[in-house]
């Protein structure tokens, strides 16, 4: 279960505790088993600061505090704060990333159960893609349906989602696919023949709906397997 530490503080030397953080990102590299950590400051009190951090648990985040360099860390953003800070430990219940719920669900609906009108409520009127597989690397919402649905009327594609990684409007997402060749694709008649490969895409989200994307797959290794291009 993930873990979150919440820091809570008051301090009138915010660019001196910033340092004070820097040196302990430094000294614990190879260490420290924090995943991601935030800091924000009060909009109505410039000196009230919460810093977030995120643990895979409980018993990672123990291993972080009993580090040295933590230890001493901790005395010196204590020196600089007005009073003694307070800590919540929290087990997260929920944890949402919903831009990453869009991008899976595409390939649920879309890819894996053949929806391709499902992309009209999964992205926006703007949508653009680019693929350089794909006769146009700029393309539009009507003409990515109309490539997806050749891609999945000639394979009958199934798409595993390795990862997915979110930063901010990006989505990330590492897949494998299998399937097999029964329709006509880019001008190549059914063989038959089964294929699988992987591949990389990135989807940048907005309001909610995918907004654009980047794609990167194994076209070489498809068209291999295809007996298009010699091994």
């Amino acid at each position: 279960m993930t873990f979150v530490q919440v820091i809570d503080c008051k301090t009138h030397q915010i660019d001196a505790l910033n340092k004070v953080m820097d040196t302990w990102v430094e000294a614990t590299k190879g260490k420290r088993t924090a995943t991601h950590a935030m800091m924000g400051r009060d909009r109505s009190d410039s000196t009230h600061l919460m810093e977030i951090v995120e643990f895979p648990s409980y018993e990672a985040a123990m291993a972080n505090s009993q580090l040295p360099e933590t230890d001493r860390i901790f005395r010196e953003m204590v020196a600089l704060c007005d009073e003694a800070p307070s800590f919540t430990d929290l087990d997260v219940l929920r944890d949402e990333q919903l831009n990453k719920s869009v991008v899976s669900g595409f390939f649920e609906e879309v890819v894996n159960k053949g929806d391709i009108d499902a992309m009209d409520g999964m992205c926006t009127a703007d949508y653009r893609e680019h693929d350089p597989s794909q006769a146009s690397y700029d393309a539009g919402l009507a003409e990515v349906k109309v490539s997806n649905r050749e891609i999945i009327e000639g394979f009958h594609p199934t798409v595993t989602v390795k990862s997915l990684m979110a930063d901010g409007d990006l989505v990330c997402a590492r897949f494998s696919f299998k399937g097999r060749h029964v329709g006509p694709y880019q001008g190549l008649e059914a063989t038959g023949r089964d294929v699988a490969g992987t591949g990389h895409a990135t989807f940048r989200c907005k309001g909610g709906k995918m907004a654009e994307s980047w794609w990167n797959v194994d076209d070489l290794g498809l068209m291999q397997q295809l007996g298009v291009v010699e091994s």
